[in-house]
């Protein structure tokens, strides 16, 4: 039988408290660090991070408000005062001097906002980021200002890119393999928003996602590890939603962004079909009013027909 002096209980004690402290603090920081991936992830899907907000009262991307365009002083101003839950701006490389990154969509080449100055600001409230490219040279250059800046912002970041030539579009897609390769390397954990350059016209019969487009997509989104969100543009959606819709099949990670042009002709009907055939929790509306105020009257008197 094994014996043990009086005088070594204390030691004994001692040795367990020891071992106990230890297991604790070994278990917060896990803790910690389980939280800080959690909450802190730029990845975090929006609507769980406005839910623990309490800005939205359910998973539902229509629930969620944009600010277009916060390319100024002024601009960013009445985003940041304004009830919107997501800011999204362009960036671009100025052109003179410094050639720093600047807020500012083409044709447009200078901006009294340099993207610092626009992420410390943003910084400061509860808001989303979405940042949107247009060209490959500002993004090296902005990805550098964004890993500075990382431990003072706190909300979900979104970066976007024309990637593929798309629909009636006529700009040159920003390098697929060259923005990916920039952005994973430096935050493998961002959101990607990834598009089409896209035109339409109304005076005539405008196509739609094609097969080819989507499934150029989904081999290049299929090797990423990260949520993707892809924007697609309202007047298109309804004829191509057989393809989107299988695009969205294809991965959990995957969400629709529905945005529109100021000009843009297209039903609230249409868009009431794409909510009525997804999950509402992958499918956000970035619209301009009148069409944003229509398209949640029509959903609010839906739930009021289910309701009575």
């Amino acid at each position: 039988m094994l014996r043990i002096r009086a005088c070594s209980y204390p030691l004994l004690l001692l040795f367990l408290a020891a071992g106990a402290v230890v297991w604790l603090l070994s278990r917060a920081d896990l803790a910690g660090s389980a939280m800080e991936r959690t909450q802190g992830s730029w990845s975090e899907n929006i609507l769980d991070d406005f839910l623990c907000k309490k800005l939205i009262k359910r998973r539902d991307g229509a629930e969620v408000t944009w600010y277009h365009a916060a390319n100024s002083k002024t601009k960013l101003n009445e985003a940041v005062h304004s009830d919107v839950h997501m800011i999204e701006a362009d960036v671009l490389l100025r052109k003179s001097g410094d050639k720093e990154p600047i807020m500012a969509h083409p044709p447009q080449t200078d901006s009294d906002l340099t993207l610092q100055e626009w992420l410390l600001e943003v910084s400061l409230t509860d808001k989303g980021i979405k940042l949107d490219f247009k060209s490959l040279e500002a993004v090296q250059p902005s990805l550098l200002i964004l890993q500075a800046m990382k431990p003072k912002i706190k909300q979900v970041v979104w970066l976007n890119a024309d990637i593929l030539p798309g629909p009636g579009g006529k700009a040159k897609p920003v390098d697929a393999n060259e923005f990916l390769q920039a952005v994973t390397t430096i935050f493998p954990d961002v959101t990607l928003s990834l598009g089409w350059t896209t035109g339409w016209y109304p005076d005539k019969a405008n196509e739609g996602y094609s097969w080819e487009m989507v499934r150029e997509m989904e081999v290049i989104c299929k090797v990423l590890s990260q949520p993707v969100t892809f924007p697609v543009r309202a007047a298109l959606v309804r004829q191509s939603w057989s393809q989107l819709h299988w695009l969205l099949e294809t991965s959990d990670r995957y969400s629709l962004t529905i945005w529109a042009g100021k000009d843009d002709l297209y039903s609230v009907e249409d868009l009431l079909y794409v909510r009525s055939n997804s999950k509402k929790c992958i499918i956000y509306y970035d619209l301009f009013d009148p069409q944003d105020r229509d398209f949640k009257q029509a959903i609010a008197q839906e739930e009021h027909k289910r309701v009575q």
